[in-house]
């Protein structure tokens, strides 16, 4: 799909991170872009920056979610694309010890529900809405294409590490879901496709000492850093504008394998 001043964007977790990064490259095709997030100051800013809306949406409220459409489409018209960077991290054993008095500790069901709920089940809220705008859209090819979604799963769905139970499980739903919704989607012209980062330098990671970081830049077989959100944004982009690309889940990891810690 070429992206220019005709096509919309709603970016989910666009105010900072891999979001950002996705947001400020859209902008700088020309797209009218929605950032979506709860961080109003962040996303006021660079809607500001960018020269496009920002919307409070908590991607666990379908009445929230359904506000944020609304106001990105009174904003810019009906979206193209759709990229679902929100989510959160969580690190806690299914069943551990505590430390000094080595008593049981069952994972608490309430982290592992709010995982799913932000992780998967946001982004699956937020899909829908968006394919049931873009199936109002007429096509913009001879192909029928309407619409392009790009989801956020991790490497972790895959190499999930310990305490990454819940975490792991969110975003293998992610990968997962992309190819079914891919296929139901096909028919309407709106294609899917899923970006599996690896360790990459987000707010979160920043916060870790500099050792830590370093530690696991080294993890990395090649090239021996962390990931870049411009280079999460680069191949969001490559995958909403390359039309061949459809169901496909791509990892962004230097080619690291994540060990069990």
């Amino acid at each position: 799909m070429k992206l220019d001043s005709t096509v919309a964007a709603v970016v989910t977790g666009g105010a900072s991170g891999l979001g950002a990064a996705t947001a400020r490259a859209l902008a700088a095709k020309g797209v009218k872009v929605a950032l979506f997030d709860l961080n109003a100051e962040a996303g006021e800013a660079l809607a500001a920056e960018l020269g496009g809306v920002f919307c409070a949406v908590n991607v666990t409220d379908e009445a929230s979610i359904a506000a944020g459409f609304e106001k990105a489409r009174a904003a810019h018209g009906v979206e193209r694309v759709l990229v679902n960077c929100a989510g959160i991290a969580t690190v806690m054993k299914t069943v551990g010890r505590d430390r000094e008095t080595k008593a049981v500790k069952p994972h608490v069901l309430e982290v592992f529900e709010r995982a799913v709920n932000i992780n998967l089940v946001g982004s699956f809220r937020c899909i829908v809405a968006a394919a049931s705008g873009m199936m109002e859209l007429a096509p913009v090819d001879a192909f029928g294409q309407r619409g392009v979604i790009v989801n956020t799963a991790s490497v972790a769905a895959t190499d999930g590490q310990i305490g990454q139970a819940a975490y792991a499980a969110s975003k293998a739903g992610v990968l997962g879901m992309t190819l079914p919704i891919a296929r139901d989607l096909m028919s309407e012209g709106i294609r899917v496709n899923t970006i599996q980062p690896g360790i990459f330098e987000t707010p979160m990671m920043k916060g870790l000492p500099e050792k830590a970081q370093a530690a696991l830049a080294e993890a990395v077989p090649f090239p021996k850093r962390l990931g870049r959100a411009e280079e999460y944004a680069e191949l969001a982009l490559f995958l909403i504008e390359s039309d061949y690309m459809n169901g496909e889940s791509v990892r962004l990891d230097g080619a690291i394998r994540m060990g069990p810690r």
